[in-house]
């Protein structure tokens, strides 16, 4: 199976501007990016898309660039428009702001398209402060390990433990943290684009909803693996340091 590892990347962001561009470690956040999946084994060559002359003119250094439209309302609509115009069999959807992605969390979610036509990845919420808030994802799968529903909700609602604390509420379930990594069979992401945005997907702002809501499956592999991302300026020292501590 050929598959492409694609990164989608804006320059536009409210709480960091040029965010793909901003220099962890003395180099660009997308290249440390592409430096991660270059290393999983799954993929067959990794492409950053984006709308960006300023981005793409920095990542053609060190990866194929595929310029998109600016007007995609998502990274799924982005994502699509390059697989559409690429021979491929699937690809996956990586974060342009984890410059510490797991190499093995990719193939994790790019192998399971084998017998899939979508997939995902999830962890186990360790974390009261990630139980509580709904900028962290939940997801809850059933016994085939696919996806019966996302929700920035705490879901499951465990009755036995309602009147106990956060941390014992954490204790009582294996609650799962949903990781934004997406692998997709070609042609089901080009249909999956065609849908207008569901009901429970604008509700609760998770696109994904969309794919199961018109009978998508979506495959949930259990990871060992929890997201570091780059979400405001600050959080660059934070993962300068983290990459100190591992080279050293």
């Amino acid at each position: 199976m050929k598959i492409l590892g694609i990164i989608p990347a804006r320059f536009a962001s409210t709480r960091f501007p040029g965010k793909p561009l901003a220099l962890i470690a003395g180099k660009p956040l997308i290249q440390h990016v592409v430096e991660q999946c270059r290393s999983a084994k799954s993929l067959s060559e990794v492409v950053v898309a984006t709308d960006d002359q300023r981005i793409a003119d920095v990542a053609k250094s060190f990866c194929r660039v595929e310029m998109t439209r600016n007007d995609h309302p998502s990274g799924s609509d982005r994502i699509a428009e390059v697989a559409n115009r690429n021979d491929c069999d699937a690809v996956v959807n990586i974060q342009g702001d984890e410059p510490l992605i797991d190499p093995s969390v990719i193939d994790a979610v790019a192998n399971a398209l084998a017998d899939n036509e979508m997939s995902t990845a999830a962890t186990l919420i360790t974390e009261v402060s990630e139980y509580e808030t709904s900028n962290v994802v939940k997801v809850v799968v059933n016994s085939s390990g696919r996806a019966l529903y996302f929700s920035r909700r705490t879901i499951p609602f465990v009755r036995d433990a309602a009147s106990s604390s956060a941390v014992e509420q954490l204790a009582a379930f294996p609650f799962l943290k949903h990781l934004g990594i997406y692998g997709y069979r070609r042609e089901t992401l080009l249909r999956l684009v065609t849908f207008p945005v569901s009901p429970l997907e604008n509700a609760e702002k998770l696109e994904q909803l969309r794919a199961l809501e018109n009978g998508i499956q979506i495959a949930v592999v259990k990871v060992n693996y929890d997201s570091i991302g780059v979400d405001v300026p600050e959080d660059v020292a934070r993962v300068e340091k983290i990459l100190n501590r591992l080279h050293g």
